[in-house]
């Protein structure tokens, strides 16, 4: 798998999110006093923050190392760093209640789905998405994997794909996915999405398309879970949920994004052919429309 980027002062809540499923339990309550009140930790010194957080000295100085960074004062910049360049509630966006007004719930949703493609941009490297975009245009099928909400990704990207003349092929059902993904050749390409990185019906096909030669791509908040040590290529989004938004459009919308970058790559590679098949897909659809309303008048 490749190294992932440094955090920050753009991505360092993103990153601080995407990695807190792979911490140690003192190194997650750490990293969520991080999230809770950035400033605060940026104020405070190693031993003022031990006795804040209840954890010892150097088990702080661990989790500064398991964000990237070489020790704790370099965490403390780049908080500081954060905390200056946004607004707070940027920084700690409110979760739903369940009393929450609906005035309250529009914008929160709405504020959530904005920071997560403001993180997701912030945080994708343009060389990994390059690689990707490469490997998808020359490959000779392309398999995407999700279930759930990721499911929905997965099928956008097929659809994406179909339009410029590529051969993608979603699958959200395991039994299909492991047939499928037991069929790719060293010319294929394996794309997995999955928000935690842990998803069975996600990781399982990946894994035998990786024996099977394909190039493995990785779609995931987590850039340290199983999904990502599969990947040749770990694209991070960063879209949250929570307990009121389990399958979150920030999650799915973050996932599109990303999607919709690798579309767009391959569409300038291929300009001249991916454009004729946008015309050909776009007429054909066209006529259809139009001969139905003919028909129904």
């Amino acid at each position: 798998m490749n190294d992932h980027d440094d955090p920050t002062p753009g991505n360092l809540v993103a990153t601080v999110r995407a990695v807190l499923p792979s911490l140690t339990p003192a190194a997650q309550a750490i990293a969520r006093l991080i999230l809770d009140d950035p400033g605060m930790v940026a104020r405070s010194t190693i031993t003022e923050f031990s006795a804040v957080s209840g954890t010892s000295e150097a088990t702080i100085v661990r989790t500064a190392r398991a964000l990237g960074f070489a020790g704790y004062s370099q965490l403390r910049f780049a908080l500081a760093a954060a905390v200056a360049r946004e607004e707070p509630e940027r920084l700690v966006p409110g979760d739903l209640g369940p009393d929450d007004p609906l005035t309250d719930v529009i914008a929160k949703v709405a504020r959530a789905e904005s920071e997560a493609l403001a993180d997701t941009s912030a945080q994708l490297n343009p060389d990994r998405l390059s690689a990707v975009i490469e490997a998808v245009a020359a490959a000779r099928r392309v398999d995407v994997y999700g279930v759930g909400a990721s499911g929905l990704v997965a099928v956008d990207m097929e659809q994406k794909l179909m339009r410029i003349g590529l051969s993608g092929h979603a699958f959200t059902d395991s039994h299909l996915a492991l047939t499928s993904a037991a069929l790719l050749r060293a010319q294929d390409v394996a794309v997995g999405v999955s928000t935690s990185g842990e998803t069975p019906d996600v990781l399982a096909p990946m894994r035998v398309a990786r024996k099977a030669g394909a190039a493995t791509v990785a779609i995931t908040n987590n850039p340290r879970s199983s999904l990502a040590e599969l990947a040749d290529h770990v694209l991070v989004s960063a879209g949250r949920e929570t307990a009121f938004r389990p399958g979150a459009l920030a999650s799915r919308i973050s996932q599109l994004l990303i999607v919709d970058c690798i579309f767009v790559g391959i569409a300038q590679r291929t300009f001249e052919t991916s454009e004729a098949a946008l015309r050909a897909t776009r007429d054909v659809v066209d006529e259809y429309v139009a001969d139905t309303r003919r028909r129904n008048r």
